[in-house]
């Protein structure tokens, strides 16, 4: 948590009702490895195990726990365990830090009775500290003897590091009539600009699924949901989104991942990995305003996301939007320098639903007094059409205020 523990303005009203699923059981602990008062450690086991599936950073300085992440994907063998901690993220530990990994690993897989690479690991906090693992080590019996399918709020809190909120969601949908529950937890607030999926996000479900399939769902989701938010442009050492099927709700032979049947379930899968990396933005570091950026228009849609990023990741652009100036020219700035192909006379801004630039000027009749009301508010919608082709795009990020400033200057301390 943060050093004032003041919510963000932009938090939902508290984390929803998780109901159980099937096959997954949770439990947390409070090691003191860096916060004091609160639980830091989190395991969940899969009693029958779990088909796991996994998006993970393209950092080139990656954790040792995404590492193993990765390694233990690649095996296509069920998962039984999952170990996250917060406050270190266990990064730039050289061969100590895969050392001290492994000890917590072998340490939870003879707890819970299961092979090493059944286990997945997570760590997340401060970069170039090593992981104390006999902290953990010597909770982890005390920690798998409360494991229980009720602890979902707890483990959603366990997990945050300067997160001002817990962040969840749930749904339900239909797999060949089958009702399917999911469940969802995620952790972030800064260093968040995704290039995978966002810092660490677990996904729970009872539907009955095969790897490569769930693989699949998962990777088109993150790409239209975490991948799709920034808040300061910085990709974590650590991002991590793993995606957990015990199979508890039986729904047939599903072989193709383009089945009908599995439309419903891939549609809902999206919406809760939307809802979560949102939750991410309204928590971002300092953050008072939550924006929508649409752009239209574009070559095609990569182009589309990279001009849409720029302006999202562009700090004159987030602080104008801060200090409510409709100061609409570091859009056009924001634009230009993303190096995609655009119109400058046909370039339309909208801000708040009215029109603020056309023909390569200020709209006739624009109202700067109506944008400047509009950006008063707390959720701010951007729309472009750059006015070269039908690609289009929408990313969502947050302002930038001198909170954020706060938060990370005195991070380690």
């Amino acid at each position: 948590m943060t050093k004032t523990n003041i919510i963000s303005p932009l938090a939902p009203a508290g984390l929803p009702d998780f109901p159980e699923i099937g096959g997954v059981t949770l439990s947390t602990a409070a090691t003191e490895t860096k916060y004091r008062g609160r639980d830091d450690l989190l395991c969940v086991a899969f009693k029958g195990g779990a088909v796991v599936a996994g998006v993970l950073t393209q950092s080139r300085t990656a954790s040792a726990p995404v590492a193993l992440c990765r390694k233990h994907l690649a095996t296509g063998k069920m998962a039984r365990g999952l170990l996250v901690n917060a406050g270190n993220a266990n990064a730039f530990t050289g061969r100590a830090g895969d050392k001290a990994m492994m000890s917590t690993v072998h340490a939870l897989a003879a707890a819970i009775g299961c092979a090493a690479d059944e286990v997945y690991i997570s760590s997340t906090g401060v970069i170039g500290e090593l992981l104390d693992d006999q902290k953990i080590n010597d909770h982890l019996q005390q920690i798998v003897e409360n494991l229980s399918g009720d602890n979902w709020p707890a483990a959603a809190k366990a997990i945050l590091t300067t997160d001002t909120f817990a962040k969840g969601a749930v749904r339900t949908a239909l797999i060949n009539g089958v009702q399917v529950k999911i469940n969802g937890f995620a952790k972030g607030s800064g260093m968040i600009a995704p290039d995978m999926a966002t810092m660490l996000a677990y996904v729970f479900t009872d539907a009955d699924l095969p790897q490569d399939i769930l693989q699949d769902i998962l990777k088109e989701a993150a790409d239209k949901s975490f991948n799709a938010i920034t808040v300061d442009s910085d990709t974590s050492t650590s991002d991590t989104l793993l995606a957990f099927a015990t199979g508890a709700a039986s729904v047939g032979t599903i072989t193709d991942a383009h089945d009908p049947a599995l439309m419903d379930f891939r549609r809902t899968f999206q919406d809760l990995l939307r809802d979560l990396a949102h939750q991410v933005v309204r928590d971002g570091e300092g953050a008072t305003k939550f924006i929508e950026i649409t752009v239209t228009g574009a070559e095609d849609d990569r182009a589309a996301k990279v001009i849409a990023l720029s302006i999202a990741n562009s700090p004159l652009v987030k602080t104008a939007i801060a200090g409510e100036d409709a100061n609409w020219g570091r859009i056009v700035m924001a634009v230009g320098k993303a190096g995609e192909a655009a119109d400058r006379d046909a370039l339309e801004i909208v801000i708040g639903g009215q029109k603020v630039t056309e023909q390569g000027m200020a709209a006739t009749g624009y109202d700067e007094a109506a944008c400047t009301s509009h950006l008063k508010g707390q959720d701010i919608i951007l729309s472009v059409d750059v006015g070269i082709a039908k690609g289009s795009a929408t990313v969502w990020t947050c302002d930038l205020t001198h909170g954020y400033i706060d938060i990370n200057a005195d991070y380690r301390s």
